[in-house]
């Protein structure tokens, strides 16, 4: 509802009183009137909800504001804050969870057989691997690929739900099979990866 006295309309006041049966004195009438104690209600929630909202860096979705609008003694339920916050198009970024323990370091130093050069002259010679985890329905992918820096082409992957040395080992043999490896090929990986 618009209730301010400057307001433009697409058609005539009278026009659209009468398509709605509203008598013309009934819409000024209503216009002046002043805000109901649900409207002025529902504005002190939205600057509460605005304000817990801001405070959390927009990372707080409606069950966390609306226990933070019961800690200030701001009484609503959890269904009118959900609705609210919607109205306002407060939407929480939640900040992705921190993966620990994905790359277990190397007992012992690993030669650098690459130094940073990702091409090679034939294929088969220099292969280089990655991890990658994939947020689903189920929980994480886990995609382990095997690059040739020849070709530039996936030459071999493998996919499970867990990060082990056996996923990547899956993803070597597939990359031979699909293709014939030099005997002194190279594979390179991140450091700290299995």
């Amino acid at each position: 509802t618009m209730r301010l006295d400057t307001a433009k309309y697409a058609y005539p006041v009278d026009f659209m009183c009468e398509q709605l049966g509203v008598s013309r004195s009934g819409y000024y009438e209503w216009r002046t009137r002043p805000d109901s104690a649900t409207a002025t209600r529902r504005a002190h929630l939205r600057s509460a909800i605005e304000e817990a909202f801001a405070a959390s860096d927009g990372t707080y979705g409606h069950r966390r504001v609306h226990a933070q609008l019961r800690r200030q003694g701001v009484s609503a339920g959890p269904e009118l804050v959900r609705q609210l916050m919607r109205e306002l198009g407060l939407v929480p970024c939640q900040p992705r969870p921190r993966r620990w323990g994905l790359t277990q370091s190397s007992s012992g130093t690993v030669p650098d057989l690459v130094g940073r050069e990702f091409t090679a002259d034939a294929p088969g010679e220099k292969l280089v691997g990655d991890i990658t985890y994939i947020p689903t329905g189920e929980g994480w992918l886990y995609l382990a690929t095997v690059i040739d820096c020849c070709t530039k082409e996936v030459i071999g992957y493998a996919m499970d739900d867990h990060y082990q040395t056996p996923l990547i080992s899956r993803a070597i043999r597939n990359a031979a099979r699909n293709r014939e490896l030099r005997k002194n090929a190279i594979f390179h990986s991140d450091r700290g990866s299995n």
